[in-house]
């Protein structure tokens, strides 16, 4: 690991090409594992379900325990990234998910694949704030919206290699077998970012206690920002539910609502991986050139959570027909409440980023854990179809008390301009 000078920035110095290079390929890849590992359920789905026996409501918790020990582990992180720094945070917590990889590969029980995702959600929890936390270090703020699309787009390339890539895998293989793979692939992820990426101390925080007591304070700086408030209900629901259903529950949908079979359906979860990924490309950069023109971030994140929920609406009417590109308009502009992180990291100290980011990520990832478990547990209540599939009528029940949940969460967002003080309607918001 070649260590460069804290003056450097990729921006200026005359390899800034190169470094930039160092900075952001290594973190891509492990954002691209950790979005490989989130969606691949969707495809092994009925190889979980035929082997182990599982029910609606236990696919969901299974599958959203990734979730949940993600978003236990966020606080923690942020002091991690905060104090010790993202590169060797990331580092170390992907040879985590390695050993869960390896661990699901053997598991034999229900318990034992859950214990073995939750590991795997734990080894990948640092991917995207690590990434965000080392843009921030190194970028100009102006570029950040644009680069953490990029970094957002390299989860989408991992989503879609979850999808007819890992069908391809489990065809020719087995699903054990794709996750063997995936252990090997998570410890080269870790060499990378510990070996190639630089370090940096500017805007990490120098002590070697890490206190409650400083971490409470630091909490309650972020929460006196009437910004965060703000916008955590509607961004924690949208986002939360577009993971829950995206990461999940899209697959069983074309198999069971849509007729699909299992290739079609892996054909079909290609392409709306595409459209997420073309999402996060397209919503940096229009962040970016709104900024450029005096308008916030958070108008792209208000604009695309409304056309989000519009697009969900259609869905639970029961439209069938064209029902792979309603998917794919869902699965872009789902992507919208992503840019947040780069509007609040605008917003607060760079000694605070970390914190900023992973609080969000913690509210984000319990809703998508508890979103996820709630739609099998709904399904459930209705019975299988006698072909074995989930009832058509609990996808669409699912689905409808997540949407009034999201409808909530936009109330609020109108509602809390007038409460917070500083809010101005000549705001371009």
């Amino acid at each position: 690991m070649i260590k460069i000078h804290e003056t450097d920035d990729p921006m200026t110095t005359g390899n800034s090409l190169l470094l930039a290079f160092r900075i952001f390929v290594p973190f891509a890849l492990g954002y691209f594992l950790s979005y490989l590992f989130r969606n691949i359920n969707s495809i092994i789905a009925p190889d979980l379900v035929a082997e182990i026996g599982l029910t609606a409501a236990g696919l969901g918790f299974l599958t959203g325990a990734y979730f949940l020990s993600f978003a236990l582990f966020q606080l923690p992180l942020g002091v991690f990234l905060d104090r010790v720094g993202p590169r060797k945070t990331e580092a170390c917590l992907l040879l985590i998910a390695s050993i869960g990889s390896l661990f699901f590969a053997f598991a034999e029980t229900v318990t034992e694949l859950i214990l073995a995702r939750a590991l795997i959600g734990l080894g990948v929890s640092a991917c995207l704030m690590a990434s965000f936390k080392a843009f921030a270090l190194w970028f100009p703020k102006e570029k950040l919206p644009f680069i953490n699309g990029l970094v957002l787009m390299a989860g989408g390339l991992g989503a879609m290699s979850a999808t007819a890539p890992v069908e391809f895998a489990v065809q020719i293989t087995d699903w054990r077998s794709v996750f063997l793979g995936l252990a090997a692939l998570s410890m080269v992820a870790a060499a990378a970012i510990f070996l190639i990426v630089p370090e940096r101390s500017v805007g990490l925080k120098k002590t070697d206690v890490l206190s409650i007591k400083s971490l409470v304070g630091d909490i309650n700086l972020i929460l006196r920002e009437p910004i965060f408030f703000r916008y955590v209900p509607i961004c924690v629901l949208t986002q939360g539910s577009f993971l829950a259903l995206q990461t999940l529950w899209i697959g069983p949908w074309l198999r069971d609502v849509s007729g699909m079979n299992r290739s079609s359906v892996a054909e079909g979860l290609l392409i709306v991986g595409a459209a997420m990924t073309a999402g996060y490309l397209a919503t940096g950069l229009l962040a970016s050139n709104l900024n450029k023109r005096g308008y916030k971030t958070e108008t792209v994140v208000l604009w695309g959570i409304i056309i989000f929920i519009l697009i969900e609406m259609a869905l639970i009417t029961g439209e069938q027909n064209n029902i792979v590109l309603l998917w794919s308009i869902f699965a872009f502009f789902g992507t919208s409440g992503s840019v947040i992180y780069a509007a609040l990291s605008q917003n607060f100290d760079v000694h605070l980023l970390g914190r900023v980011s992973t609080m969000l990520n913690l509210l984000i990832f319990l809703c998508a854990f508890l979103m996820q478990w709630l739609v099998g547990v709904i399904i459930n209540l209705f019975p299988n179809t006698d072909e074995g599939a989930f009832a058509i009528t609990g996808y669409f029940t699912a689905f409808a008390v997540i949407l009034i949940l999201q409808l909530l969460g936009l109330i609020w967002f109108w509602v809390s301009r007038y409460i917070f003080v500083g809010w101005s309607p000549n705001n371009k918001c």
